[in-house]
């Protein structure tokens, strides 16, 4: 026996259940196929949003405000700042479809939010560029996410707490026996007691066929503007946002570089077969239809892309991630399958993982993203191999 836990795939979540791991046992490893926070992983791309504010299901909300205080210790535990705490605008039509189930759910989960007028926004932030009767919901704990800085933070933590990583190990496949789980990579083999899948848009190939059904890998865009003045959109005067409304989307964070706005269509991911060939160029379609948003919606930036970049994610059918074990009495756990939406909550998924697949705790009012809500029939044994 290698180890009492394995975690494949050292990204976003990944990463941060190693983490946690280490704080439950001193045998854990980590497999990455290629290195942590490599340039063509989903956490690519600078920054991502934090938000306590969103419309969709309550049970979301105790695992963002779990995740807000493991994000402090993460900072706390190695020095690095990664959460800058900007605050956060949620943007759109005033009674709108967007803003009315926002609001819905944060008012079932009691939480912080004001709301600001058309004339208040144009105050208070004068860097948007609103439709008559547009409205804004602020967020006061909102903020940016450094992805690279949170990533390779939460491995220097987890090796510091004695966590053992292999780099540039690509796992090709995992059998569960008896006795624990066989993973191999190439002419390679370790043995664990428990595994975590946590690979984004590679875990299709480590998956069960009930979970392979019910996911697909899409790519998603990133672009960046040049703001005029970059002093308006920098963290202290320019937070998070999030913009909805009938014909356009869009979000995006501030000028963490003192340069470069991030301002990106929101919702637009498209299926990609492969995410080791993700095609990084946007497409002319893309490129009109991201500068036509910017230029209605932010004067203060040049209407011209300076930046772009594609990435992989693993979606479900129902948006909604896969955190779990594969079977009922499993020692395989899945935490993946974010759609698009999983960063903020790195560290709260990433510490329900560790728990659960080393049988610390079992968390209640999951059922939402457990994987077995995919399963149409079941398997009668664990002892199965999944290959690519």
């Amino acid at each position: 026996m290698d180890g009492k836990l394995a975690v494949i795939g050292l990204g976003s979540i990944g990463s941060m259940a190693l983490w946690q791991a280490t704080r439950l046992t001193d045998s854990v490893a980590g497999f990455e196929a290629h290195v942590p926070a490599h340039a063509r992983s989903a956490v690519g791309g600078d920054t991502r949003l934090f938000r306590m504010i969103y419309r969709g299901n309550p049970d979301l909300y105790p695992i963002l405000e779990r995740s807000r205080d493991l994000w402090a210790e993460l900072e706390a535990e190695t020095g690095q700042d990664i959460l800058s705490r900007t605050g956060g605008l949620s943007i759109g039509t005033q009674d709108g479809a967007y803003l009315s189930a926002l609001l819905e759910t944060t008012n079932t989960n009691g939480a912080d939010h004001e709301i600001l007028s058309r004339e208040e926004m144009a105050q208070r932030y004068p860097q948007h560029n609103l439709r008559p009767g547009d409205i804004a919901v602020f967020d006061p704990h909102a903020g940016a996410l450094r992805t690279d800085r949170a990533v390779t933070a939460a491995i220097t933590a987890a090796q510091a707490n004695g966590a053992t990583i292999h780099t540039n190990t690509p796992i090709t496949s995992i059998e569960e026996t008896a006795d624990g789980v066989l993973i191999t990579s190439g002419e390679k083999t370790w043995t664990f007691d428990n595994v975590i899948v946590s690979s984004g848009g590679w875990s299709q190939q480590l998956m069960p066929d009930y979970l392979r059904g019910a996911t697909q890998t899409k790519r998603l865009i990133l672009t960046w503007f040049v703001a005029k003045d970059a002093a308006e959109f920098s963290p202290e005067k320019f937070p998070v946002f999030s913009r909805v409304q009938e014909g356009r989307s869009m979000y995006g964070a501030p000028a963490v570089d003192g340069a470069t706005v991030k301002a990106t269509l929101d919702g637009r991911g498209r299926p990609t077969p492969n995410p080791d060939a993700v095609p990084r160029e946007l497409t002319s379609a893309e490129i009109t239809e991201t500068t036509e948003t910017v230029t209605e919606f932010f004067p203060g930036l040049h209407p011209s892309i300076v930046r772009s970049d594609a990435f992989p994610d693993l979606f479900t059918s129902d948006g909604q991630p896969l955190i779990g074990h594969f079977n009922e009495g499993s020692r395989i756990y899945v935490a993946t399958g974010f759609s698009g939406g999983g960063f903020k909550n790195a560290t709260g998924y990433g510490q329900i993982a560790a728990q659960e697949a080393l049988g610390k705790r079992a968390v209640g009012n999951l059922d939402f993203v457990r994987p077995q809500r995919f399963k149409s029939s079941s398997i009668g044994n664990h002892s199965y191999l999944l290959k690519a």
